[in-house]
């Protein structure tokens, strides 16, 4: 397993840590090390925990690699996005536990889980693309929006607003919220309790509900895309 993913399994959780010593920044090692962790995850039959390191769950997308652009960029921004589709399939449950700090791209990895813990603590979670001058991805709306209240979602986007971790629970980005010694206990107790339901009926249900929310996914990765490249051609120009 990739340095900058911990993969462990242990009576039938597996727990995957992003720590790559910083932010925790979604470069393409970090997602493809994160889908080797996932294929793992899938020929154990395990349920995931997948969590940060402390205090950062993930700030989002590399910066160093968007700001380069190029065929890079592109296929980091898509292999995240997919990420989030392959995360609401993942045919067991999946707990995730925010340590810390979520923003962006971090912040759609939490929300394609099946269950979410916050920590307590002076952490920010946002969506803040319009913030940094960028229109909300479409893959980005659909995960937020079957997760969020209406009235939440749409300051989350169109005005990325940034919530602490008790408006968090409220908004829906979070199930529960915890102390950071809590955290990972009380993780692994909801995975060993999502591990009692029958396998064949959280899957089956899983995809009734979320199949349109994935199948729209999907077909916008590429008008995304599209829209990062219109961006960056714009902003040459100017």
């Amino acid at each position: 397993m990739s340095s900058l993913v911990q993969y462990s399994l242990d009576q039938g959780i597996a727990t995957i840590v992003l720590d790559d010593g910083k932010r925790n920044a979604l470069s393409p090692a970090m997602i493809a090390a994160i889908n080797a962790a996932l294929d793992r995850a899938e020929a154990d039959r395990a349920m995931v925990v997948l969590t940060g390191r402390a205090e950062v769950f993930s700030a989002g997308f590399d910066l160093k690699v968007m700001k380069a652009g190029g065929l890079p960029a592109l296929r980091m921004l898509g292999s995240g996005f997919a990420l989030s589709a392959r995360l609401m399939a993942h045919p067991y449950p999946v707990v995730a536990a925010c340590s810390g700090h979520a923003l962006a791209m971090g912040v759609f990895l939490l929300l394609s889980a099946d269950y979410v813990l916050g920590t307590r603590g002076p952490f920010r979670i946002a969506a803040n693309e319009v913030a940094i001058g960028l229109t909300m991805p479409r893959v980005a709306v659909a995960v937020l929006r079957q997760r969020l209240r209406p009235a939440d979602f749409q300051r989350a986007v169109t005005l990325s607003e940034a919530y602490s971790t008790e408006d968090a629970v409220t908004a829906g980005f979070f199930d529960e919220l915890v102390s950071a010694e809590e955290l990972m206990p009380r993780a692994r107790d909801r995975a060993a309790r999502f591990a009692e339901l029958d396998a064949w009926a959280h899957r089956t249900s899983k995809r009734r509900i979320r199949g349109a929310t994935i199948r729209q996914i999907r077909r916008s990765i590429p008008l995304d895309l599209w829209d990062a490249v219109r961006l960056a051609l714009r902003r040459r120009r100017s």
